[in-house]
């Protein structure tokens, strides 16, 4: 048995970082060269997170459902709209108390996620078919509650919780070192984490990386963690939202790679029937996914409504696309069993570099879908003409 990654499967594990970090560098040139500013400004990264967020926890969701065998959610667009709307008249119209909204329109996305997982899940209708089928409904609830109008402005008590940034204070200096010590101290720990990870799959006799690649994917990252902590030190500290996207794709990674209901995921994409015969409720996987999905999608729209300040009826408009193309982006398999949470967030975060820097060199909207669509397809091309070449050989 093989105990250690090679160089070249260790470069073809990490192809889409890479990518990523090339596609930020060429955007760095062409904006720095024609005059446009840097993609690296302190204020840009504080907004690219700001502007994604939305990507990143749908992704995180998304994912999910991609594991069950390929399968996506369509609706989660009109379920952003639709649960926006609704904290936009129980706290703005009606006054209702914050967390009481908020705790409300979280039941609320868990209601319609379980709503479409109950028919995708025991009585089996397409998801492709079930999820349209609510992108249509939730989308005409939401213009029903709103009645065309948009709902503005959001008190600063609601918006606090996702706008604010950390520490709250004034004095520029005190704001960069804070953010530089969390930086460093989540350097310390990622730097731990990956050097017992890999001591713990070793003693276990489990596939590992030559330990110099280890040492240098960790000290890479603490680089860049160092830069962009510097660079939000620089503007006005940590993004509160910042830290919902970390708890959020931190507990989702673990779900997914280090519990029994999260290994159920990958093997019910991998085989629905092998896996049913080996004991796993795939009705109930497959319910889960979508209701989690919902959950997620009222996540969203709150972040949604404090970053806009308002409650709009375009809302969440070709949401599912932006989390669908970040999935496949960042290595999920059209046909499901395939994928990971940290590779569903540099998908993510590569549609955000994506929209970024064509929007600073000034690209018309329209050639920034054509490029998305191009970019999405090609992901997906190459998905499948790796599993060819695998059954192949």
């Amino acid at each position: 048995m093989r105990h250690s990654l090679g160089i070249k499967d260790t470069v073809k594990k990490n192809s889409m970082l890479i990518v990523l970090l090339a596609t930020m560098l060429l955007f760095q040139v062409l904006i720095s060269s024609s005059g446009r500013g840097s993609l690296f400004a302190p204020s840009n990264i504080s907004n690219l997170i700001s502007q994604n967020s939305y990507v990143v926890i749908l992704a995180s969701g998304m994912l999910l459902c991609i594991l069950t065998g390929g399968n996506i959610d369509l609706s989660v667009g009109s379920v952003v709209a639709l649960v926006g709307a609704l904290a936009g008249t129980l706290v703005v119209n009606l006054h209702w108390n914050i967390y009481v909204s908020i705790i409300i329109c979280l039941l609320t996305g868990l209601a319609i996620g379980a709503w479409q997982g109950f028919w995708i899940a025991y009585v089996r209708i397409p998801p492709f078919i079930t999820t349209l089928a609510g992108m249509l409904l939730w989308r005409g609830v939401a213009l029903l509650i709103l009645n065309g109008l948009t709902i503005s402005p959001f008190p600063a008590e609601y918006t606090k919780y996702f706008n604010s940034f950390l520490p709250n204070t004034e004095d520029a200096a005190t704001v960069l070192s804070v953010t530089v010590i969390v930086g460093v101290v989540i350097c310390l720990i990622y730097g731990f984490w990956a050097l017992f990870d890999r001591y713990t799959k070793k003693k276990k006799g489990y596939t590992t990386e030559p330990l110099a690649v280890t040492l240098a994917k960790v000290i890479l990252l603490s680089v860049a963690v160092l830069v962009i902590f510097f660079l939000l030190g620089r503007h006005k500290g940590v993004p509160v939202v910042l830290i919902l996207l970390a708890v959020i794709v931190l507990g989702y990674s673990y779900f997914t790679s280090r519990t029994v209901p999260g290994r159920h995921l990958y093997a019910m994409g991998g085989n629905e029937k092998a896996a049913k015969l080996s004991g796993v409720d795939t009705n109930r996987v497959l319910f889960f996914a979508y209701a989690n999905m919902g959950f997620l999608s009222a996540v969203a729209a709150l972040v949604g409504v404090a970053r806009f300040n308002s409650a709009a009826p375009t809302a969440g408009t070709n949401y599912e696309m932006d989390a669908i193309g970040s999935c496949f982006i960042g290595g999920a398999s059209a046909y499901g069993g395939t994928g990971t949470i940290g590779g569903a967030i540099i998908g993510a975060i590569f549609m955000g570099v994506l929209n970024n820097g064509m929007s600073i060199l000034g690209i018309d909207a329209n050639w920034q879908k054509a490029v998305k669509g191009i970019v999405v397809l090609a992901a997906v091309v190459f998905d499948v003409l790796s599993k060819k070449r695998v059954k192949s050989s």
